[in-house]
């Protein structure tokens, strides 16, 4: 073993402490310890033994402690080093010493390792280096101004990547062109002022640039899209302005992503009709585009109906622009469509039948009438949100056929009649949305059926991971040549693909806890919510809601519901907001509902209810006064009203009050004494007639006689009276 050359345990269960006894593999040209769960630090003594080594690999294991890069100092052959790490434990320093390393490095993996933590810098190293290939300095917080030797100096480098620093100051491009720069990751840093003129020309073979989160302003240089290698750019996020460059589209193209969003653009050319606002035909050109997002600009115009021949196209988001008009027929196959907060009017658009739509959001245009019956097709649909309108007329019974819907918001309409059974059959349903209508009739007793949160996190959007990006894997960990006996060594690929976050995920508006959150990617997985609020909706609520134990958010308020509020209700141990207020409720508030451990809001204003409010223990201890608002029944420790208090003491009866109660009488005793001693009576009446013949007798002639009596003396009434009408 002291002659060994190449030691690669990555991707084991390994754990523990690094052993020492690996300083003594002196010949060791190759170490690759990545992806394991060792321990410890990184003894120092370790790694200056290993002078031959010219790879290493050891990230994502859990390292703690500091870790001095100036052990390399001595690693005259070192040309690959790797330490990535997620673990906060973990620091790289590079400026402990003033050190001039004997290296040429082609490759330097020092992301998410606190690299110079206390000061921020860039490793000053890096300035001896001129052979470098690949640099990943992400995800640490290294502040300043980048060097411009750091571009100037490598003519060879590949790939930068930048991500999530806090850079500032201008991005400065070398004074030559850079034929190999292929990947720019400058994003989520404080880079400022105006891209260069010549930014095309100095990176001509650029595939993928990504400028995204930094506070870049200006227009984009036409010279960006010198050349059609490129085929993903990020420029969101920025202070953008102007119009975007025709060259942005005609000559790119191999663009498959196209980001632009949160910025202030205003025009995407048109090259027959400039400062139109209309879509540019060169979006034509790319024939490969997957992906656009404009989110978030001033765009106006129409849609133009050449879109449909996007047929790359699926993920168009198109949200909180100014465009109007109805949307065209012809519209291409995507997947994720999002044209919510613009201007459109008119009917619901007819490209609602592609069998491929996953996501749809059209909330907050002019759409007006109501939902085709046989328009959508319900295969494949996750989301539908129609919020916020003019839509109208009643829910289809169609809708029941959506059997994979997730997500259905048909809030802020004018929708009309009882929220139909149908609804019941969307067994994952997991927000449901119908507040602010004219919905009017009983709540649906099925609505447990559906799930509102009753199923693991894999199973909800997980689907439309890697919709756009399987293709893409980390270009930091290519092929790298090593001088020596075996040039195909590498640095192999990691389980994070950076750009995973372009993934279309779906994001949702929901009003939970009294006020309207957006709910997206991960966190939308465990969201579920009810919500009925301002409708016209009577009677009573239904005890099935009590069995709905995943929810998170139910909103009844603004209705004319009567009755109480089931005791089942103490079920939905998840339920961090419950707003019952503004309708006809009364009875008493179940006290089995301090048990709701989760309960953040709680709201039953203005009902009629009445009694003691619960105890004030658990989440019942942090809500004021406001939720028990317009109940004058209500009493309790919170509110105005005082419960009164009875003190079990023996009774002290004084003479004069005792004689001056004396006719208090309880009537059920009475009826019941009343009715008891009538029977007893009658009964002993009766017993002593049968028992003596003689009383017996003289019972009957008595009965005799009366009758004989009333017979003479009715017969002479009668008489007298026939005789005073005859005069």
């Amino acid at each position: 073993m002291m002659k060994l050359e190449k030691l690669d345990l990555s991707r084991n269960r390994f754990d523990g402490m690094l052993p020492t006894c690996l300083s003594n593999l002196k010949s060791l040209r190759e170490l690759d310890l990545s992806f394991n769960q060792f321990t410890g630090s990184v003894s120092s003594s370790l790694i200056s033994n290993l002078t031959s080594l010219e790879y290493i690999d050891l990230g994502n294991n859990h390292f703690t402690g500091l870790f001095s890069f100036s052990s390399f100092a001595n690693h005259s052959k070192l040309e690959v080093v790797a330490l990535p790490s997620n673990d906060d434990n973990f620091e790289v320093e590079t400026e402990y010493t003033t050190w001039v390393p004997k290296f040429q490095l082609k490759v330097l993996v020092l992301s998410r390792c606190n690299l110079n933590k206390p000061t921020g810098d860039i490793p000053k190293f890096l300035s001896h280096q001129a052979f470098l290939q690949q640099v990943d300095l992400s995800h640490n917080n290294l502040k300043g101004d980048l060097p411009n030797w750091v571009l100037e100096n490598n003519r060879r480098l590949e790939y930068l990547g930048l991500r999530n620093n806090s850079f500032n100051g201008q991005f400065s491009l070398p004074s030559y062109p850079n034929m190999l720069l292929s990947t720019v990751d400058i994003s989520k840093n404080d880079f400022s002022g105006l891209l260069q003129e010549n930014f095309g020309e100095m990176l001509p073979r650029l595939e993928l640039l990504n400028l995204a989160e930094n506070a870049f302003e200006g227009r984009i240089p036409p010279s960006i899209c010198n050349t059609s290698s490129l085929w993903f750019l990020d420029l969101s996020s920025n202070n953008f302005s102007g119009e975007v460059p025709v060259q942005l589209t005609v000559g790119c193209t191999n663009l498959a992503f196209l980001k632009l969003s949160d910025n202030r653009f205003h025009d995407i050319l048109n090259t027959i009709q400039p400062f139109t606002g209309t879509l540019s035909h060169g979006l034509l050109n790319c024939s490969v585009l997957a992906f656009l997002d404009i989110s978030n600009n001033y765009f106006s115009g129409e849609i133009p109906k050449w879109m449909h021949g996007m047929t790359s196209l699926r993920t168009l988001i198109m949200r909180n622009n100014s465009f109007h008009g109805r949307i065209p027929h012809e519209f291409p196959d995507v997947q994720y469509v999002d044209l919510s907060y613009n201007s459109f009017a008119g009917s619901l658009p007819s490209f609602l039948h592609l069998g491929s739509v996953e996501h749809l959001h059209l909330q907050g245009n002019a759409f007006t009438g109501s939902i085709p019956k046989h328009v959508l097709k319900p295969e494949v649909l996750l989301t539908l949100d129609l919020g916020d309108n003019n839509l109208s007329g009643k829910i289809p019974h169609s809708i029941g056929q959506f059997s994979k819907l997730r997500v259905l918001s048909l809030r802020g309409n004018n929708f009309i009649g009882q929220i139909p059974n149908s609804l019941c059959q969307l067994s994952k349903m997991s927000i449901l949305d119908l507040s602010n209508n004219r919905f009017s009739g009983p709540i649906p007793h099925c609505f447990n059926n559906m799930t509102f949160g009753k199923r693991g996190a894999n199973e909800f959007y997980a689907f439309s991971q890697g919709l756009l990006f399987h293709f893409v894997s980390d270009p930091v960990y290519k092929n790298v040549d090593l001088q020596g006996p075996e040039p195909s060594s590498t640095i192999r690929g990691r389980n994070e693909d950076p750009y995973s976050q372009y993934d279309p995920q779906d994001e949702v508006g929901f009003i939970t806890k009294s006020r309207y959150s957006i709910y997206k990617g991960d966190i939308l997985n465990f969201m579920s919510g009810l919500d009925l609020s301002s409708n016209n909706l009577t009677g009573k609520i239904p005890y099935e809601l009590g069995q709905l134990n995943s929810m998170h958010a139910l909103n009844l308020s603004h209705n004319r519901l009567i009755g109480s509020i089931p005791k089942d209700f103490s079920k939905l141990h998840q339920l961090e907001s419950l707003d019952l207020s503004y309708n006809s409720l009364s009875g008493e508030i179940p006290s089995q509902l301090t048990n709701l451990n989760f309960l953040a809001v709680f709201i039953v204003a203005h009902n009629n209810f009445s009694g003691r409010i619960p105890d004030m223990k658990a989440q019942f201890g942090t809500f004021d006064e406001s939720s028990y608002d317009g109940n004058p029944f209500l009493c309790g420790s919170m509110i105005e009203r005082k419960c009164e208090t009875v003190v079990d003491q023996p009774p002290i009866m004084l003479y004069d009050e005792s004689e001056g109660k004396w006719y208090d009488i309880d009537p059920v005793v009475f009826s019941a004494s009343f009715v008891a001693s009538y029977f007893m009576i009658l009964l002993v009446f009766v017993a002593l007639l049968y028992i003596n013949p003689y009383w017996r007798r003289r019972w009957f002639y008595l009965i005799e006689e009366c009758i004989y009596s009333c017979y003479y003396a009715a017969s002479d009434m009668l008489y007298k009276l026939s005789a005073l009408l005859y005069k």
